[in-house]
């Protein structure tokens, strides 16, 4: 699934209407950003154990209903939990196709066809295609570190499909993208979900964008729990599926936004550079994926052209 670590869509400002609670000590915010990375992270490694035996549609389709399952059950544990404004329905509708069904499905299927390095380093260049489209919106100017930033990405990706040769017949080519169409998703997702996520706290507006997805998505969830093979899904694909849904649908962005309340959007974002190096490390790891010199090298160049980028926008 595609991160919004680079790219928040609130700010401390605006995650809630709430009282300030006291701020946590430096070392209790280190502790969560370090778990949240561990948790989408260990994403990519659950989703290749959960496709060994369950396909990519049944798959994403059981993630979302069991994450808004989860998320409902939080929103409606709260005291004070903020209703859903009528006229935002058709928003959250919208933002729940874009931000989850395809962010997350897309990400589901486009893993099925590519390894998780390549996954995690196509996601990594979100900050880009979010740039891309605030400039298409008249809502950034390009600056030379911007164009500068993105030339040497786009680079990185090339690197990045010539691992096995010519891009054209790269083996890889199809799932990257089926990925990058996640990414174009949550970009378009994070450019225009402004608005609503400043008028909802983090728990608010993450139960409505997974309920949107999980009412997009039943009719196809029925079908495909009706012919699905129940007895050939492995114990490791339900966990793999729980993990997705639970770890990092769930936990992950919960994290997210309550780090959000006490730290700046850059400091926040910073984290997502260390994404592609511990999804590489996990996948050595439990996946047997071997890195190759072009992978690391492109990965390398993704990440230093997305840092100068996010920089010529300050």
């Amino acid at each position: 699934m595609t991160s919004p670590l680079a790219t928040p869509l609130t700010s401390p400002a605006t995650t809630t209407s709430n009282p300030e609670p006291p701020r946590p000590r430096k070392l209790t915010l280190a502790f969560w950003l370090f778990m949240m990375l561990v948790l989408w992270s260990g994403n990519y490694v659950a989703g290749k154990i959960a496709l060994r035996t369950l396909d990519p549609i049944t798959l994403t389709c059981l993630r979302l209903q069991l994450a808004a399952f989860i998320m409902l059950a939080i929103y409606f544990s709260r005291r004070e939990r903020q209703p859903l404004k009528l006229a935002d329905a058709w928003p959250f509708l919208y933002l729940g196709f874009l931000g989850v069904v395809v962010n997350q499905g897309l990400f589901t299927v486009g893993l099925n066809f590519t390894t998780s390095d390549h996954s995690a380093v196509i996601i990594a260049i979100g900050p880009i295609i979010i740039l891309l489209l605030a400039r298409a919106l008249k809502l950034e100017a390009l600056t030379t570190a911007k164009i500068t930033g993105m030339a040497i990405s786009f680079v990185g990706v090339y690197l990045l499909e010539t691992e096995h040769g010519s891009p054209a017949h790269s083996p890889l080519l199809v799932g990257d993208m089926i990925t990058f169409g996640g990414v174009i998703g949550f970009s378009a997702y994070a450019v225009l979900g402004k608005r609503v996520a400043a008028q909802y706290d983090a728990i608010a507006m993450n139960t409505f964008n997974c309920v949107a997805a999980a009412l997009l998505l039943l009719p196809i969830t029925i079908r495909q729990v009706i012919h699905l093979d129940w007895h050939a899904v492995a114990p490791n694909g339900w966990l793999g599926m729980i993990y997705m849904a639970a770890g990092s649908s769930v936990g992950a962005y919960t994290i997210f936004y309550w780090v959000l309340r006490y730290m700046t959007a850059s400091r926040v974002g910073a984290v997502s550079y260390f994404q592609p190096i511990v999804v590489i490390l996990l996948s050595v790891a439990f996946l047997g994926e071997r890195p190759s010199r072009m992978l690391l090298e492109g990965t390398a160049l993704v990440l230093v052209g997305v840092f100068l980028a996010e920089r010529g926008r300050s």
